[in-house]
């Protein structure tokens, strides 16, 4: 009998961890959520009403820091189309100015051969500048199959031969592409 009492004591010590600990007096100093602020209702609204004046102050300048941020940007946009092409352009100049000594060469100069030779090294730096900024050629030579995505077809031909039905017979006009967009289509006769 003395060790069930013993036992009952025991039980009655320990805490129950099923029963809920009792709750902390929601009054006590400890908990200052609900602490009575010492500020009166208008001292309050006046806090608040400061506060709202300094989030509406920090979006004011946050709308006008954006819509800056948008003229900027538009303005930018613009010059780039306005100026886009300008570095290409530079790179074009000199072979304008060799195309210019040629044709002031022409009226003085005795030497077709040399006059030639210096259309020629022209072209091939004119080729080169187009290949620099990625522009080639759309093969178009007689025989070539019809590609409707890299040839536009001016007129049809009776094709001399069966097999070329079909097929390309002239190009009077090149077409090219910058990089894998086509920037002019080939101009061809096609064979019918």
């Amino acid at each position: 009998m003395e060790e069930t009492k013993n036992i009952n004591e025991t039980q009655e010590n320990q805490v129950n961890p099923e029963t809920p600990e009792a709750p902390e007096n929601p009054e006590s100093p400890e908990n200052p959520e609900t602490q009575e602020s010492p500020e009166s209702p208008e001292e309050r609204i006046a806090a608040l009403e400061k506060e709202v004046a300094a989030h509406k102050d920090a979006y004011l300048r946050l709308m006008a820091e954006f819509d800056n941020y948008r003229k900027n940007t538009a303005k930018d946009k613009q010059a780039l189309l306005k100026y886009g092409g300008e570095g290409v352009l530079k790179e074009l100049l000199p072979v304008i100015d060799d195309f210019e000594r040629g044709l002031a060469s022409l009226g003085t100069s005795d030497d077709l051969e040399g006059v030639k030779q210096g259309v020629e090294l022209i072209y091939q730096k004119f080729t080169g500048f187009l290949a620099k900024n990625k522009v080639t050629e759309i093969p178009a030579a007689a025989g070539d199959d019809f590609d409707d995505t890299l040839h536009e077809a001016i007129t049809t031909f009776p094709a001399p031969t069966p097999d070329l039905k079909g097929k390309i017979i002239d190009c009077p006009t090149k077409g090219y592409k910058l990089d894998d967009k086509v920037i002019r289509f080939a101009k061809v006769v096609v064979g019918a």
